[in-house]
């Protein structure tokens, strides 16, 4: 069947084949490879904010690859994934993860041990001169799945950064604190910070607090400046200087089936055989909002001082390689010249016969 051909629902479908899977997997893991380094590169934001994206982007690739050894030799699951405005895995994968990993004694009681494994894999190979069978193969990868890998590292809904000492005058605030979240209607990851002052409170006496109320009121993709004052309305300690939110996505590819203009454009090349199989590219939107001054709310005995928002500041960006930023220029430069800046290029992802 052709790698093209997806079994829907969009939001949680499955692919058809190991090979599309095969491919997949390149695809999203290699764009997240170049979106940290390009992130930094290209100076798209500070130093310090371009460290805490590599950290997050680590956990989203660390997962990103537990998936595929957990559904590599599985002949009974498929991982779903987002074909709408996303091309990543359905959140419920990452909470299936921690399931697994929550049971990972049990599992691995029922598995044979290693040593039994490798000596039958090398009897069947040098003495017998046969293939593995596929059983043996799911084996092999299932004890790989629950003997090798943390749950400390894996992408969860919610990721909570710590607090950090501002040295950078740029924002004139004392602090920055991270999170990150994966949006369970939008299938996509986000990264936020947050520059702050406190207000006669200490910072051990308030960590807590903050982030308590970050899991709370900033766990999914909501308006930049609703974010900024519902956290500021519900940290009274605390006084916000700057709030940033990255959108990593969507990612546009063979997977995608999506009204997008840049997803239709990648794949009307791909069918036009302008672009092979492989080509991509990814989306990436920096919204930040910042004060402008504040204002008193509440009664005489209980007022509380809020921040004037100003308006929020949206970038948007495109990275993909060369083939396909040509591809872009000649279909849909309108959409090209939208951007904040020129699409950014990437290396292109080469595929192995077979994938």
């Amino acid at each position: 069947m052709p790698i093209n051909q997806i079994v829907t629902p969009l939001d949680s479908a499955v692919l058809e084949t190991k090979e599309q899977y095969k491919v997949y997997f390149k695809i999203v893991t290699h764009a997240f490879t170049e979106l940290v380094k390009s992130i930094a590169e290209k100076k798209l934001c500070s130093y310090l904010e371009a460290t805490v994206v590599k950290q997050y982007c680590e956990l989203m690739s660390y997962s990103l690859e537990t998936f595929r050894i957990k559904y590599l030799f599985d002949d009974e699951e498929k991982m779903r994934i987002d074909l709408t405005e996303s091309g990543f895995p359905n959140y419920l994968e990452f909470r299936y993860l921690f399931n697994d990993l929550e049971l990972r004694e049990e599992y691995l009681s029922k598995l044979p041990k290693i040593t039994d494994l490798k000596e039958e894999f090398l009897e069947t190979l040098l003495k017998n001169r046969r293939p593995i069978a596929d059983r043996k193969l799911q084996q092999a990868a299932s004890i790989i799945y629950y003997a090798s890998v943390k749950q400390t590292h894996i992408f969860k809904r919610f990721v909570q950064g710590k607090v950090l000492e501002v040295t950078d005058d740029k924002y004139n605030a004392q602090y920055m604190v991270s999170w990150a979240f994966y949006d369970v209607i939008q299938n996509r990851p986000f990264i936020c910070f947050m520059y702050f002052d406190l207000h006669k409170e200490t910072l051990d006496d308030y960590r807590q607090k903050i982030y308590q109320v970050l899991e709370q009121t900033a766990d999914r993709n909501i308006d930049l400046d609703m974010m900024a004052y519902a956290i500021d309305k519900k940290l009274p300690k605390l006084w916000p200087k700057k709030i940033k939110k990255m959108d990593l996505g969507p990612l546009h590819s063979v997977f995608a089936k999506d009204e997008l203009i840049v997803t239709h454009a990648v794949l009307d090349a791909i069918v036009k055989k302008n672009l092979d199989l492989s080509e991509f590219a990814l989306s990436l939107q920096i919204d930040e909002t910042g004060t402008s001054g504040n204002f008193t709310e509440g009664s005489f005995f209980n007022k509380q001082r809020l921040q004037v928002w100003g308006p929020t500041n949206v970038q948007k960006y495109i990275l993909a390689p060369h083939r396909v930023i040509q591809v872009f220029y000649d279909t849909i430069p309108e959409t090209i010249h939208q951007l904040t800046q020129e699409p950014i290029e990437i290396p292109p992802l080469k595929l192995t016969h077979g994938a």
